[in-house]
């Protein structure tokens, strides 16, 4: 199953203007589970920086969503995001430049295996990439070289738990589903909790603690909200009509079962928030 076409096929819609693109942002910010976790340590990340200036990298900034987020958290912080995408990131020095955002945000084009940056940034983000990255533990030690002492590493990435089926629980029942893979552009089945911690403190980390994300509210808000809808784009572009109105019935379930996901601690769960400190 594919998700890049989908993900091309409504940026071209909500790219016809720049209201559209930020209604885009805020409607990824309300249905993706892991953009209520990500903004909830940003904002507490944010809150411990006490207003100071921040450098920031968007490592994998995609559609920008998050790069708009932390420019968002102050006047004074300064976003770079990059990405291996060459016309993501012409549309997106594009966009920011039209919202008046281009004097302290800017995209370039880079491989995170060979991005470096030394001793520049305050917070480095990055939300589903590490997945699709074979040489994982070369960007984990770039992004540390790239973090002043102090800084943070925040990661959102699926745990082993879900595998290449994008935040999926794959019982006994789900055997099929694993082998296929609802998202088959992952290049590992997700990370194992402690596994990745250890990769982080190789890298040069002092500290790398790791939560798991999409327990069992979130796996069925996701089903509702991603799974579903996306199973019926690939099968038919006529459901981008119907979307809209099956929202309308399914966001209010989507929100409280968002919120119960970011307020629980999971023993178990098929995403993982990752902070890690240099």
């Amino acid at each position: 199953m594919q998700y890049d076409p989908i993900k091309r096929s409504l940026g071209r819609v909500f790219n016809a203007s720049p209201t559209l693109r930020l209604a885009f942002y805020k409607m990824l910010d309300i249905l993706l589970l892991r953009s209520w976790h990500i903004g909830r340590e940003l904002r507490q990340w944010s809150k411990r920086r006490a207003n100071a200036p921040a450098n920031i990298l968007d490592a994998g900034s995609g559609f920008g969503q998050y790069t708009y987020r932390m420019a968002k958290l102050g006047e004074q912080n300064t976003v770079v995001g990059v990405d291996v995408k060459t016309e993501q990131i012409a549309d997106c020095n594009e966009f920011f430049g039209r919202i008046g955002l281009g004097h302290r945000v800017s995209f370039e084009e880079h491989d995170l295996t060979k991005f470096l940056r030394p001793e520049t940034f305050d917070l480095v983000l990055s939300v589903d990439v590490m997945e699709h990255i074979d040489d994982d533990e070369q960007v984990f030690r770039n992004l540390c070289a790239s973090l002043r002492a102090g800084g943070v590493l925040l990661i959102s990435t699926p745990s082993d738990l879900g595998g290449s089926d994008a935040n999926h629980h794959h019982d006994d029942h789900d055997e099929h589903d694993h082998a296929t893979g609802f998202i088959d552009e992952h290049v590992r089945d997700g990370y194992n909790i402690d596994d990745i911690r250890q990769k982080l403190l190789r890298a040069g980390f002092q500290r790398a603690e790791a939560r798991y994300t999409y327990g069992r509210p979130g796996h069925i808000a996701w089903i509702l909200s991603m799974k579903w809808p996306i199973v019926a784009l690939n099968a038919s572009k006529i459901f981008f009509l119907l979307l809209p109105f099956y929202y309308l019935l399914t966001i209010p379930f989507c929100l409280i079962l968002n919120w119960l996901d970011t307020r629980t601690t999971h023993p178990r769960g098929t995403g993982l928030v990752v902070v890690a400190t240099k």
